[in-house]
């Protein structure tokens, strides 16, 4: 029976010692067999484990494991169970803050690609109160994912939620109910076109730039304007998937208008730039090439998607979400501009991808770096960031 082999797990953790789960093929074992059981043994885990120290966060893994077996296995009542575990039972304790939520983005994201829209309509009959509950979240996050596979659209129970959900002012609300064209390549993988390392696949993907002194005269007139709080958010799909180094995102203005042929590498370099400096020390030339918006939108997707090389994804509802917020803070248009309206901003802009041979790219994992020159030609963005498993 389930409990024979679940309950062992809750037996420890009630008295402090490991947390141990079944193993993967007999949790699906157990989805498949004996759901309610696996169900009835993950609340009383949840029951009895403890709020703090490691044994919380082991039990929390464990609930994670069970949650995500139910919500593999493709039934109503698996859909349901899964469902009700992250956005009902989680938290167990505050050993590590962000899990729940990311188990709740993990098990929505599974939900929508194993099970069936019908049996996930259920889950939306009782309209929320508040956008920030637990299972309001997971329900959130569930229509966040079905947007981005074209689905939920037309089925009035879900419309409803959704809609209430736009006048709870919850965040997954902005977006829209499917994927728009410029998130075409969003979690879409191509056989040899993994991350951009060297210079090499620079090139070989995106038109080269060719460097001009006056380009590197005009970068020598660029001021800075700092802005915490735009360069935060600029920043948070590398910082919320723990990426290795924090990006640097800074941002200039021009006195006179920059010739766009001189945005370019000899312009970049010039700039004052963390991730720049040194450049020219180390053997290999720094790279600049054009790209366009929906090159720099999947970027900033994949990372908060993928997750750093020592970090966790964040599902396809919240990634797409830190994707658009970063696109925001690079146009520097308002939160509350409407996306469509930012898509068109976007082509306005003139994009540059670039990548250099310094002590702050690794070459390693995934490097990403690019600058934007906004309509007037006066304003300059950029964003690098690098992620590696080397220690240091």
């Amino acid at each position: 029976m389930a409990r024979a082999v679940v309950e062992p797990a809750v037996r420890k953790h009630a008295t402090h010692g490991p947390v141990d789960a079944p193993g993967p093929a007999e949790l699906k074992q157990l989805a498949e067999s004996r759901p309610a059981e696996l169900y009835e043994a993950v609340e009383q885990l949840c029951r009895r484990a403890s709020s703090e120290g490691p044994d919380g966060a082991s039990a929390l893994r464990t609930v994670g494991w069970m949650a995500e077996a139910l919500a593999n296995t493709r039934s109503r009542d698996c859909a349901r169970f899964a469902a009700d575990i992250v956005g009902r039972l989680l938290p167990l304790g505050s050993a590590q803050r962000d899990e729940p939520g990311r188990l709740r983005r993990m098990v929505a994201a599974v939900l929508v690609t194993a099970q069936q829209l019908r049996d996930l309509e259920p889950l939306f009959g009782e309209l929320p109160d508040a956008a920030h509950d637990p299972a309001v979240e997971v329900r959130a996050c569930l229509l966040g994912e079905l947007a981005l596979i074209g689905g939920g659209r037309g089925r009035p129970v879900l419309d409803a939620y959704a809609e209430r959900l736009r006048e709870l002012g919850h965040p997954l609300a902005r977006m829209p109910r499917t994927r728009l064209d410029i998130e075409h390549r969003f979690a879409v993988r191509v056989r040899g076109l993994g991350p951009v390392k060297t210079t090499a696949q620079l090139r070989s993907r995106f038109p080269e730039i060719p460097p001009t002194d006056s380009g590197a005269a005009a970068a020598h007139t660029a001021g800075e304007t700092p802005d915490a709080g735009r360069a935060r958010v600029a920043a948070e799909p590398f910082t919320v998937s723990d990426w290795a180094r924090e990006p640097e995102v800074r941002f200039f203005t021009l006195p006179s208008p920059l010739d766009p042929d001189d945005f370019n590498v000899s312009f970049v370099k010039r700039l004052p730039l963390d991730c720049l400096a040194g450049e020219g020390t180390r053997r290999g030339e720094a790279v600049a090439c054009r790209t366009m918006p929906d090159d720099v939108l999947n970027e900033l997707f994949s990372a908060a998607y993928n997750g750093g090389v020592n970090g966790r994804g964040q599902g396809g509802a919240y990634s797409r979400l830190y994707a658009w917020n970063s696109m925001y803070a690079l146009l520097g248009v308002p939160a509350g501009t409407p996306l469509l309206d930012a898509v068109g901003r976007a082509a306005d802009h003139r994009w540059v991808r670039f990548m250099a041979f310094t002590d702050w790219f690794h070459h390693d994992t995934s490097d990403v770096a690019f600058a934007v020159l906004d309509p007037t030609r006066t304003r300059v963005a950029v964003l690098a960031a690098t992620d590696t498993d080397a220690g240091g």
